[in-house]
Formats: C-alpha cells, sequence, structure tokens
C-alpha cells in the first residue's frame, strides 16, 4: 500500500529545509514551535500524519542544545500523531567529536544522542559527512551516512586544468581524502599535527609532494578554523602554489571568520548543511554549495526503497 511522505522542518537551517521539499515537490508540514515563558519548548503538528512515513530536517548545530532537544520534542509529537514511521535528517550530527572516552571519566556524547533519538521514536537517521564513520553503529536502527562528495567534485573538477593535491588535515581523514583523489586522478598528501587540546592544534609535517602544486584541503567541518589556517600556512611554507580548503559543515566558532580572512587560504567551500554565522558571506573567501538535491534523492530513495549508496559511486 502506498504511504504518503511527509516532511518538516525544526528550526535550525529552514532554507536548507525548504529546497529539500522543494526538489521532492512536496509541501513543508504544517507545525507550530512556540516556547512557554520559561523557555520550554512546545510542538504541534498542523495535520494529519497518522500511517505517513515522516522526514524531520534538523541539523543539531548552535545552539545545539536548543536544536537537539526541538527535534526530539518534534519526534515524540509525530510518534504520539501515529505517524507510520519517523526518519531524523540531521545533516550535521552535533556532539559527533565525543566518540570515544579521550581520557579517563569523559562522556561519549555521539552514543548519548543516539539513544535520545532512539527514545524519542526515531526509526531511521539519516546523516552527512560524520565527524567518525563508527557514528553508525551506536545505532539499533537503519543509519544512512551521505557525503557531500559529488557536490564538491561537481565544482571542483573544471576549476583545475590539471588535477590538485588533495590534503588531509589529520591522519584521520585520510580515507575520505583518498576518495576524492582517486575519483580525480589526483595525489594525497596528509597534515601530521599534535593536538595538546581541544581547538588547539599545531601542525608538525607535510607528508606528500606539494611544491608548486595548487592543494585543497578537505575536512568533515570547521569550528575554529585552526587546524585549517595551520595547515595552510604550512603548505604554503612547503612550495604550494595555492591552497583552497573543502569542508562540509561550517560551524565557524569563536575566532574562525577572523583566521579564514587572515590566513594564506584563497577560498574556503562549504555546504548549507547548516547556516552561515553572522558576517562569515560578508568575507569574499567563503563559497556555500548546496545539498539539498542531493538529500532530498536520498529521501527519495529511501522511500522507494532504492539504493542510496549508489549516489556515492
Amino acid at each position: 500500500m502506498y504511504k504518503s511522505t511527509c516532511v518538516f522542518s525544526g528550526s535550525s537551517n529552514r532554507k536548507l529545509a525548504e529546497a529539500i521539499a522543494a526538489y521532492l515537490e512536496l509541501p513543508l508540514g504544517r507545525c507550530r514551535l512556540p516556547r512557554f515563558s520559561d523557555g520550554e519548548l512546545f510542538v504541534e503538528i498542523e495535520e494529519n500524519v497518522r500511517g505517513a512515513d515522516v522526514y524531520v530536517i534538523q541539523s543539531t548545530c548552535s545552539p545545539v542544545n536548543d536544536h537537539l532537544m526541538e527535534l526530539l520534542v518534534m519526534v515524540d509529537a509525530l510518534k504520539r500523531a501515529s505517524a507510520g514511521s519517523i526518519t531524523a535528517v540531521i545533516p550535521y550530527y552535533g556532539y559527533a567529536r565525543q566518540d570515544r572516552k579521550s581520557a579517563p571519566r569523559t562522556p561519549i556524547t555521539a552514543k548519548l544522542v543516539a539513544d535520545l533519538l532512539s527514545a524519542s521514536g526515531v526509526n531511521r537517521v539519516v546523516s552527512m559527512d560524520l565527524h567518525a564513520a563508527q557514528i553508525q553503529g551506536f545505532f539499533n536502527m537503519p543509519f544512512d551516512h551521505l557525503f557531500a562528495m559529488p557536490v564538491f567534485l561537481e565544482h571542483l573538477r573544471p576549476r583545475f586544468s590539471e588535477p590538485p593535491v588533495f590534503v588531509s588535515p589529520d591522519a584521520g581523514g585520510t580515507e575520505r581524502t583518498r576518495a576524492y583523489a582517486k575519483r580525480m586522478d589526483a595525489d594525497l598528501a596528509i597534515i601530521d599535527k599534535r593536538r595538546e587540546k581541544a581547538n588547539v592544534s599545531e601542525v608538525m609535517h607535510v607528508i606528500g609532494d606539494v611544491t608548486d602544486r595548487e592543494c585543497v584541503i578537505l575536512d568533515d567541518m570547521i569550528d575554529t578554523a585552526g587546524t585549517l589556517v595551520n595547515a595552510a600556512a604550512a603548505l604554503r611554507a612547503k612550495g604550494a602554489k595555492k591552497v583552497i580548503a573543502a569542508a562540509t559543515h561550517p560551524v565557524l566558532s569563536g575566532p574562525a571568520i577572523e583566521r579564514i580572512v587572515k590566513s594564506e587560504l584563497e577560498e574556503v567551500i562549504v555546504t548549507d548543511s547548516i547556516p552561515l554565522p553572522p558576517g562569515a558571506a560578508e568575507t569574499g573567501k567563503i563559497r556555500v554549495l548546496s545539498v539539498a538535491n542531493l538529500l532530498g534523492e536520498a529521501i527519495k530513495r529511501i522511500h522507494h526503497s532504492d539504493s542510496v549508496s549508489s549516489l556515492f559511486v
């Protein structure tokens, strides 16, 4: 039996949700998201979702706690309204950096968020460019891990007369960087860095030949931009002709924008998985690519039980 499809949006990235709905040729579901006077969230679904396949689009970006709680409350409301299935489409999965115990007596928040989503009534999760791929294993439900790679490659291919050097800013991102290099028949380089504490990094060595080459640094997110700026400086010091960066999630917290403006980077390419913070668009160095069609196509394939992984072959 054909089930209807409903797409709802939280408040974290309404513009992206509208673009996804437009790709799917569906209206966004009607819901109200008021607050009580003390700040508590209240959700009211304003249309019938009984038996429907519902997709809730919500990035857990800043303010992350508000947006995460909003997602959980929306899911609970949909579950109590007898939705047939609920898929949380989380383009940016917050709290992902704490994916293991890195020191004694520390939490694993990526697992905690997974448990919260499961307890709220989510049946499936769709996310993009997780900070660590093993986060998928924290869920006892279907998890579709998408990649912004097709969007970035479509933009990057026409820009270079010769394949650039794709650079991983740390050892953990080597697999992601290798995938890009393979698809453009390009070379690979790695930044060897040592992180003394959170949001502070020190570049140590550049592994690979970047002399007189155009370089593209790849990462899943840009937070304070310390790693990115240090990597760009190290590449230029090793003789790189030009350095640009591509990262899926533009968190851009703290001094990130100021660092990027003053850095050796010619351009930083990001996606609209989360909205740019104030002032970022005016720098002239940050370009935003949309992942709305990619997310919309993934939703369409999930609904029709088609392959999602074939999007990234």
